[in-house]
């Protein structure tokens, strides 16, 4: 399994990671990470697959999380970044 899925769940302010089977489509769980705040209302992933942000709307951050490339799994940080009721993560293209 090299292919990684990850959805937010706010009511446990979690994000939960999951390895998908190429062959079969099956999930398997991989992890459940806290989002280090309080309702996550969306998350990122960079372009390179190395970062994870998690806006947490109820604790005014996004957290930063690295992605394991091998794994699927995620380590904070320690880093968050103070945003007013963030709810929503995007990434734009430098030019």
């Amino acid at each position: 399994m090299d292919t990684f899925c990850t959805v937010q769940t706010a009511g446990h302010n979690t994000i939960v990671v999951y390895a998908i089977d190429p062959k079969t489509g099956q999930l398997a769980l991989v992890e459940h990470q806290s989002t280090r705040g309080r309702i996550p209302r969306n998350f990122g992933i960079d372009p390179t697959g190395t970062w994870l942000l998690a806006a947490n709307q109820d604790s005014d951050t996004v957290a930063v999380f690295r992605i394991d490339a091998k794994s699927g799994r995620l380590t904070p940080t320690g880093n968050s970044v103070q945003v007013a009721a963030p709810v929503c993560v995007k990434f734009v293209p430098a030019n």
